[in-house]
């Protein structure tokens, strides 16, 4: 390797045939993408069942996450700490849901929407291209600890990113919530929701404003 070239980041690239689709591929000539990331032990199906309760006009995309789960599904990052996965694991899980997205090249706005490890990931996202997604929505996740190539730009870009959460979820630790609660408001355009009672899930009550957000941040941006 020539000595003045820079590696290559390590990748943990997405299975393209594993990817659920609302419609053809072909559509994303005209309409926005939300790109659908489930959680830990999780599968590709999981967050789909979502769509019907979502905006009609994207193309969405469910991925698989690329690391085998023990016992069952699949997860972004590999077992650690509780609200604390090894940043490297999750700078490559970054790194191939972009590659993806390279690959597909879709030509209209897209929006990113992730449940507990996908939320997490929803959040890297945004850290290290935030310039790429139009909004974000981190459904029961956390931010990932230490830094990111994009989080000074943050300070300015603050992106619009849906924030929703049970303040008793009983999975995600305090510590990681009290990160998230802490670097959001300066990093990001917050909209933080509570939903009491729901525990480590989805209200219908959560997807209906996240819906809205899409409306206001993905379909009429520009």
């Amino acid at each position: 390797m020539d000595q003045h070239q820079q590696p290559a980041q390590p990748s943990l690239p997405i299975d393209d045939e594993a990817v659920v689709w609302s419609a053809p591929q072909s559509e994303l000539a005209t309409r926005p993408l939300v790109v659908l990331l489930h959680g830990r032990g999780s599968h590709e199906h999981d967050l789909f069942t979502l769509v019907p309760m979502l905006p009609s006009e994207p193309v969405y995309a469910s991925l698989r996450a690329p690391m085998p789960f023990p016992g069952a599904g699949f997860s972004w990052f590999t077992p650690g700490a509780p609200g604390a996965p090894d940043s490297a694991v999750a700078d490559a899980a970054v790194k191939g849901v972009l590659d993806w997205l390279d690959r597909l090249a879709p030509a209209n706005g897209i929006a990113v929407l992730g449940f507990s490890q996908g939320g997490a990931l929803v959040t890297h996202l945004m850290r290290h291209a935030p310039e790429r997604f139009a909004s974000y929505i981190n459904l029961a996740g956390f931010t990932i600890p230490g830094d990111a190539p994009a989080d000074s730009r943050l300070l300015e870009l603050r992106p619009p990113l849906f924030w929703g959460r049970d303040v008793a979820d009983p999975v995600i630790p305090q510590s990681a919530i009290d990160r998230t609660a802490a670097w959001l408001p300066s990093h990001s355009t917050l909209t933080a929701r509570h939903y009491a009672g729901i525990g480590h899930s989805i209200a219908r009550e959560e997807v209906d404003e996240a819906s809205e957000f899409l409306r206001a941040t993905l379909l009429s941006a520009g």
